[in-house]
């Protein structure tokens, strides 16, 4: 292999895929990543068996070859390198590659590309087209409610549902539940229901653009595979096996009070209020208050025995009757860091039910957050 590429295109394409290196695998060829030609671009690879990134960039290709090289040596050295042009030769006898860059050369020893894992090649065909910038949202709206524990595995996943041309993304752990929809442009021929890792939605979250460019997505059910195709850049997961919670159970029909707020008014009263209560398990105490022809407000209140008191009063419409209920304040923060309308809704019937939280005028989006103990 010989190839010339550009030093910011290589070093973007490493931060890209350097994100799915294992760094605790006892295959050491699973801390590389593969570099290879691939009809006239640079490919680069990395996995971890159960996350794949692939990223390609334009080179001038002098001669086709393959080969893994450890992640952290390459992908510091590259940074390090002027903004010039970058010429890898490897040295197939000894699986060395040369990197050239002005006046820097650096010999890496790597591994041969035959023992790297192969990526599956999706068939596009009969892929599912999605809008990049809303599918991002989706996911961004979503993702932060899976769980992080390893207990259960189902709940580390985002649960994907699509019926004719109703997606659903869905996530929980528990204590809260986030729930996006969206219609497809097309049908789909066969519905579906996956669940895919959280941290694999996250990464292609963290590599998809703004722009108005389209995602394909391949499922390879016979392999619980399932692949994400952009432009220069393709993800594969490993899809999680088990049944996810039936959330709907959970959904509140009703509620007794609803109160509209401005989203970033209390936005900034929870992390006013997370301050002092990240001391005492984020509890907060949220006294809802209609005031009849008068505007109502909520006061959140956050007590920390070590760190003091905060108090914040917020001024919102309440339709409904007087209810203190308390919850997690990261949890509140988390989901209002994701609602894009002005105002938000909050639905509440008592002080031991959950409360559900939407943008006002959307109900595209919910989210099922648990009461805390007033105590």
């Amino acid at each position: 292999m010989k190839t010339t590429v550009s030093q910011q295109q290589l070093a973007h394409g490493l931060g890209i895929v350097s994100r799915a290196v294992s760094p605790r695998s006892t295959l050491p060829v699973l801390a590389n990543i593969m570099a290879a030609t691939d009809e006239g671009r640079l490919r680069l690879s990395a996995t971890n068996l159960e996350l794949g990134i692939s990223c390609w960039i334009g080179a001038k290709i002098a001669e086709e070859g393959s080969t893994t090289i450890p992640a952290r040596t390459f992908t510091d050295l590259v940074s390090t390198l002027p903004n010039e042009e970058v010429t890898l030769a490897l040295d197939t006898r000894t699986q060395t590659l040369n990197v050239r860059c002005g006046a820097s050369i650096t010999d890496i020893k790597g591994i041969d590309a035959q023992e790297f894992p192969p990526m599956p090649v999706p068939d596009l065909s009969n892929g599912l087209e999605l809008g990049v910038a809303e599918f991002k949202e989706m996911i961004q709206q979503v993702v932060f409610a899976a769980s992080t524990e390893d207990a259960r595995p189902v709940l580390q996943g985002v649960q994907m549902s699509v019926v004719e041309n109703q997606i659903t993304l869905a996530a929980t752990d528990g204590f809260r539940i986030s729930i996006r929809k969206a219609t497809l442009a097309t049908p789909v021929k066969s519905p579906f229901n996956i669940i895919i890792p959280a941290r694999a939605l996250g990464e292609l979250a963290r590599i998809a653009g703004d722009g108005d460019q389209k995602v394909i997505m391949a499922l390879h059910l016979d392999r619980s595979q399932v692949v994400f195709h952009l432009p220069n850049t393709e993800l594969v997961s490993q899809l999680i096996d088990g049944s996810f919670p039936d959330y709907k159970l959970i959904l509140p029909r009703s509620y007794k009070t609803r109160t509209i707020l401005s989203t970033s008014a209390l936005l900034k009263a929870c992390r006013q209020a997370e301050i002092i209560a990240r001391e005492s398990n984020n509890v907060v105490r949220m006294d809802i208050k209609p005031m009849g022809e008068e505007p109502g407000n909520v006061v959140i209140d956050a007590l920390s025995e070590e760190t003091g008191r905060s108090n914040v009063s917020v001024e919102a419409t309440v339709d409904g009757s007087n209810l203190l209920i308390a919850f997690n304040v990261r949890y509140l923060r988390e989901v209002l860091e994701v609602i894009k309308t002005p105002n938000v809704v909050l639905e509440t019937t008592a002080n031991n039910t959950p409360g559900l939280i939407k943008p006002v005028d959307d109900e595209d989006y919910q989210h099922v957050i648990m009461p805390m103990h007033l105590g």
